[in-house]
């Protein structure tokens, strides 16, 4: 059983070896950008929408309403940072249900590129927000100073998290359906398969989710300061 799609190699010439996770990132990425196309392609703003329309609103509203609960901001601006991370890890988990596929989700590599990616989406969108200096004070030496390593840590231990608990969960999941399989190969894989979807959407929610209060921490210093300021 392999626990992780790093280690099932597809193409091996010379130096360059492509593997599971490659393979599937990429034919991911390429059924995003196609369906994306062919959903908006022909959008429509009468009351007769199509399924895929109204599939796609529903989805952008949930989003939308997910960040602005949570940053107390306008959410177009994080809307389409946030909104593909969770749409990307959602049908990674999601396609499970096709024969051999390996979920790039399970590969710590995926993860940490996507905790990177979050990594850095924090300091953009805080200094884009409220400026450079702004954005350090507040971010990094409140609330003094002397707070500054340990801030730093902190910084790179939520990216930790991020990429080690999408791993863990997703890898769990692929090893007790293994077990299962070998037991009961009848019934408790139907059953596990089931729940796998379910975990599946929640671990896309929680990670898009914490993405959007770390970028909200950054970006809601401005608002205090200005309320302090007015106080």
């Amino acid at each position: 059983m392999t626990l992780t799609p790093d280690g099932i190699k597809i193409l091996q010439w010379g130096i360059v070896s492509i593997n599971a996770t490659l393979l599937f990132t990429w034919l991911i990425m390429i059924l995003l950008v196609i369906f994306s196309w062919l959903i908006t392609r022909n959008l429509s703003a009468s009351h007769r929408l199509s399924r895929q329309q109204n599939i796609l609103e529903v989805v952008v509203l949930g989003i939308n309403k997910q960040i602005e609960e949570i940053s107390q901001q306008k959410p177009e601006p994080y809307l389409p940072f946030v909104g593909t991370l969770f749409i990307f890890i959602a049908v990674s988990n999601l396609l499970t249900i096709i024969p051999g596929y390996q979920p790039p989700t399970g590969s710590l590599s995926t993860t940490a590129a996507l905790a990177i990616c979050v990594f850095f989406a924090i300091p953009f969108y805080g200094i884009s927000r409220q400026g450079f200096f702004n954005y350090f004070k507040k971010y990094y030496l409140a609330p003094t100073p002397m707070m500054l390593p340990f801030n730093i840590i902190g910084r790179f231990s939520n990216t930790l998290s991020l990429a080690v608990r999408l791993f863990g969960n997703v890898m769990s999941g692929t090893m007790i359906a293994g077990i299962l399989l070998s037991v009961a190969p009848l019934f408790f894989p139907i059953i596990m398969q089931a729940m796998g979807l379910l975990t599946g959407l929640i671990q896309a929610y929680i990670f898009a989710i914490l993405a959007m209060v770390f970028i909200a921490a950054a970006t809601q210093q401005e608002e205090t300061t200005g309320e302090e300021k007015n106080g």
